[in-house]
């Protein structure tokens, strides 16, 4: 599913119609799960225009997954995603090995705390997907780069 998407630019705030082309989906149908995602709330400004974050595109695109791909409903989806950010919290999968940002330094045996500064497990789960989506993409590059060389 993922492969098919285009890749996410480096931008920090997005559009409803630039979320809509990353995502495969139309406007009205992010408005609509902005209803129904309580996890979903894009920066609104002059003129109630909605401005997404790329951790909120990569939400998304998981909520289209759940949807579309895996064929839940809206309520299993809604439960889903809640059950993914609690879990998330507690839960240390080996990609948070491979994802350490502090791997290869003096201390690379050193580990956050659970819960350093009081983050939320949602911001916890948004910020994995994002580590997730840039090896994703630097892993692309290298592959382009390998066939310029």
């Amino acid at each position: 599913m993922e492969n098919s998407l285009p890749l996410i630019p480096a931008k920090r705030y997005f559009t409803i119609g630039e979320v809509g082309e990353l995502c495969g989906v139309k406007p009205h149908v992010l408005r609509y799960w902005e209803q129904e995602f309580t996890q979903l709330r894009p920066m609104k400004r002059r003129g109630n225009r909605r401005y997404y974050q790329h951790h909120e595109v990569l939400m998304i695109r998981r909520i289209r997954e759940l949807l579309y791909d895996q064929g839940f409903t809206i309520s299993g989806a809604r439960n889903k995603m809640q059950e993914l950010l609690q879990t998330s919290s507690s839960a240390q999968d080996l990609d948070d090995v491979h994802l350490d940002p502090t791997a290869g330094l003096a201390d690379g045996n050193a580990r956050p705390k659970a819960d350093p500064d009081g983050v939320a497990a949602q911001d916890k789960l948004v910020q994995l997907d994002s580590w997730r989506l840039l090896r994703h993409e630097l892993n692309e590059i290298r592959g382009l780069l390998e066939l310029d060389f």
